[in-house]
């Protein structure tokens, strides 16, 4: 990657308060591939990311592409979002290669109330609390009276999912305006909701208290700066101060988003290239960099370039552990100081200390005929990964763990509504040679529609189509990549014509199609199955988008199992 030299303070458009003096680079465009799951580590359907204007929905796995991201040479922001959890984000300096993401998402679940007027607290199991004051506020800054939902989150420095779950990156801005990497001993996230789910703030002050992770209690200090999250942004701001107080840390916040207690250290870009000894790129390989004055790594995973590019504390050694895709680890040294970005000889990972392969194949349709729209998943060991398809090819670069030589693809192809399956292989090295991987079995469900004269978009993720007492819903999300989502509902199982009285649309291209909105179009229900058998309905007319006022045709298909 280039290092442009920008000595100019950074000022995020969005927020004209918030300053940084961090060389961000010039504006490029990368690509980026990635997996958004929950805290069970469950794909999330159906996701929002932006990457600055660019935008993908994730499909069935989680999986999102975006291509051609304007970011910064040395900062590119990552935001995914979904109704039921709290925003997600990543902050990484890209690199030439495609940028491999992975978030997880947070739900937003009610763990206590409290009410205005009187002061209450929230507390989690872990012994992370909030002290409210009882003065809360809309976010148009009029006073709320009420019941007071809050949503809460602790993030111990010891989970072994915080770099997946916490917000950006450890990249700050301190009192001064300097650009810092930190050292966090625990993050809490606060959400104030209203009795009718509106989103509140403080108008007065709250006390949080985070306990102190047991293995980093020796190196506490008694004062400790604290840092708000900026989630437009993309970087951590320092605000205040929080005291130890026996094993835990307290202090007082004026508003909620993210805070954390973290000490801070002067920041320098470190980039480095994992290869074999023929000077070939291994992709996939886990690389964790732990300052030897603290307690918990950073960890990387190497892109389809062998690179991996990221944040470390100036002038400090650091002990650099790299893992197989089983998590054994399988080489460890020291490296640093480093008082200026740097970008380390390349690391050569030899044959005594691991097997690498490569796997290579191309994905046909039923004719043989090359995959131009897809993407192929490689579950091994305790990892997935994803190769995007565009003209047949696929690579993927992997280490082999000595007790597991057996792996699994899974393919997609979105323009012939086609799939593979998962299919099971065997590890050879140097090359994982399979051929030809036939994506043949027909998708047997499928949303799809058109707006206007645009391309017709195919949806064929996992559909979720069932009859309650709640009545018809219909759930199904589009490839991460050209398709958005769609979600259909009503209140109605019997064939017929109906209207939006009846039924109601939701989707990434047309947001919301319903009673509150101008809209011509019907439903023609013509077949509700039984269990196991078939919903089928098609749909045309006009609606009037509500954020341009223009008006435009919509028709479409709908052919699902129905499930429940």
């Amino acid at each position: 990657m280039s290092c442009e030299t920008n000595d100019d303070a950074y000022v995020p458009e969005e927020n004209e308060e918030t300053t940084i003096n961090y060389d961000f680079g010039t504006t490029v465009s990368k690509d980026f591939m990635g997996q958004i799951m929950d805290e069970d580590k469950n794909p999330i359907f159906n996701a929002t990311v932006k990457i600055g204007s660019s935008q993908a929905l994730t499909d069935a796995n989680g999986i999102f592409i975006i291509k051609n991201a304007s970011v910064k040479s040395n900062f590119a922001y990552i935001k995914a979002t979904k109704t039921g959890y709290l925003t997600g984000s990543r902050t990484v300096i890209p690199t030439s290669g495609v940028n491999h993401v992975k978030i997880m998402l947070l739900s937003a679940t009610v763990v206590g109330s409290v009410n205005s007027g009187t002061t209450g607290n929230v507390a989690l199991p872990n012994g992370a609390k909030v002290n409210f004051d009882g003065n809360f506020k809309h976010e148009d800054g009029t006073v709320y009276n009420g019941n007071v939902n809050v949503v809460m989150h602790h993030l111990d420095p010891s989970d072994e999912d915080i770099d997946a779950k916490m917000p950006g990156s450890l990249l700050a801005s301190n009192a001064n305006g300097d650009a810092k990497v930190l050292e966090t001993f625990g993050m809490v996230n606060v959400e104030l909701q209203g009795s009718a789910g509106e989103k509140l703030q403080l108008s007065g002050t709250a006390s949080i208290e985070m306990p102190i992770d047991p293995a980093q209690a020796a190196n506490a200090p008694s004062i400790i700066p604290l840092w708000h999250f900026d989630e437009e942004a993309g970087y951590w701001v320092e605000s205040g101060s929080a005291t130890k107080l026996g094993n835990k840390y307290v202090g007082n916040v004026t508003h909620f988003s993210w805070w954390n207690c973290d000490a801070q250290f002067p920041t320098v870009n470190l980039c480095l290239t994992i290869v074999n000894p023929n000077n070939q790129p291994i992709a996939n390989v886990e690389v964790q960099l732990v300052p030897n004055n603290q307690t918990y790594p950073r960890t990387g995973i190497s892109n389809s370039n062998g690179e991996i590019c990221g944040l470390v504390p100036a002038n400090q050694t650091l002990t650099m552990n790299i893992f197989d895709n089983c998590g054994n680890l399988i080489s460890t040294s020291q490296i640093g100081p480093f008082a200026v970005n740097t970008v380390l000889p390349n690391i050569v990972l030899t044959a005594g200390m691991v097997q690498q392969t490569t796997v290579v194949g191309t994905l046909v349709q039923c004719n043989n005929a090359v995959v131009t729209d897809g993407y192929v998943l490689l579950h091994y060991g305790n990892q997935t990964l994803v190769a995007d398809v565009t003209n047949g090819d696929f690579e993927f670069n992997t280490l082999v763990c000595s007790s597991n030589d057996s792996f699994t693809l899974e393919a997609y192809d979105y323009t012939n509504l086609q799939t593979s399956g998962e299919i099971a292989y065997t590890f050879t090295t140097p090359v994982t040679n399979i051929g030809n991987l036939i994506a043949c079995t027909a998708v047997n469900e499928y949303v799809t529609y058109q707006i206007d004269n645009n391309p017709v978009q195919y949806l064929i993720g996992p559909i979720q189509a069932g009859y309650s007492p709640n009545g018809l819903s219909i759930s199904v999300q589009g490839n991460g990549t050209t398709t958005n989502g769609f979600y259909l509902w009503g209140n109605n199982n019997v064939p017929g014509i109906y209207t939006t009285s009846t039924y109601q649309l939701e989707g990434g291209d047309f947001n919301y199609i319903g009673q509150q909105t101008t809209n011509t179009v019907s439903f023609n229900l013509s077949n509700f199955g039984a269990v196991g058998e078939y919903i089928d309905m098609t749909f045309s007319g006009t609606y009037e988008d509500a954020t341009t006022n223009t008006t435009h045709s919509i028709t479409g298909v709908i052919h699902v199992i129905r499930d429940n």
